[in-house]
């Protein structure tokens, strides 16, 4: 038989060969989220700046145009809204986070979009802006964090800004069977949709396609209201 040492001198070895190998994957790991992190920076770049514009369109954006991105965030929505609406028209990207709309703000010098104005907020939903002033307000990845009654407001404030038949354009993220998060734990989409219509927004229907969620794309559905004329909001318009 033979000795042991020389029985388990491969095992250690192979097992010394076996760590130093998974030592060289750990030290390829930060390199590969590197480069990952790069590639998605990279394909966020290319969609704001086409695709994402286009999806825009489909959605009614047009040239000259005002429109709101309420929750804009770091601006994966504000950036293609600006170039969907023109030099001739502006974007207001509303959000609460100040470092956030800063980002946003070298973001849009570095891509040349002057029309872009950010508005800080306190989480308050009334807005500096006059009634009846607005063509579109989207709401992209962002109900879900507010319960009922601030949707409630928030919506009321929608119906005040928007022009007749202007258009309020939702992504419903985070609904039942939708990786349900937050107060949209336990709402169904047929119940947000009834909840938006009670407030005075007529469903047009929805458009699809690649869409930014948490920093990367994804497939999905926006769902397109317009102002029911039918409705008194109170609001005048020249």
């Amino acid at each position: 038989m033979a000795p042991l040492h020389a029985i388990f001198r491969p095992l250690s070895e192979h097992g010394r060969a076996e760590t130093r190998n998974r030592g060289r994957g750990f030290k390829l790991l930060p390199r590969l989220c590197r480069r990952l992190r790069s590639h998605l920076l990279q394909e966020m770049k290319r969609w704001e700046s086409g695709e994402g514009v286009r999806f825009l369109q489909r959605v009614g954006l047009r040239e000259g145009m005002t429109v709101v991105d309420f929750g804009a965030r770091v601006g994966h929505y504000a950036l293609p809204a600006a170039r969907a609406v023109g030099r001739d028209g502006r974007v207001y990207a509303v959000d609460k986070d100040a470092e956030a709309l800063r980002h946003l703000t070298r973001k849009a010098r570095r891509s040349g979009l002057p029309n872009i104005v950010c508005m800080h907020t306190s989480g308050d939903t009334r807005l500096d802006l006059d009634a009846g002033s607005v063509d579109a307000v989207l709401c992209y990845d962002v109900l879900h964090i507010l319960p009922e009654p601030d949707r409630a407001r928030l919506y009321a404030e929608i119906v005040r800004l928007l022009k007749t038949n202007g258009c309020f354009s939702v992504y419903p993220k985070h609904l039942e069977g939708d990786s349900p998060a937050n107060h949209f734990r336990d709402l169904t989409p047929n119940a947000l949709l009834a909840e938006i219509e009670a407030a005075g927004l007529r469903f047009l229907g929805t458009t699809c396609g690649r869409l930014s969620h948490d920093k990367s794309l994804t497939r999905g559905c926006v769902l397109n209201f317009k102002t029911d004329s039918r409705i008194d909001t109170g609001k005048t318009q020249g």
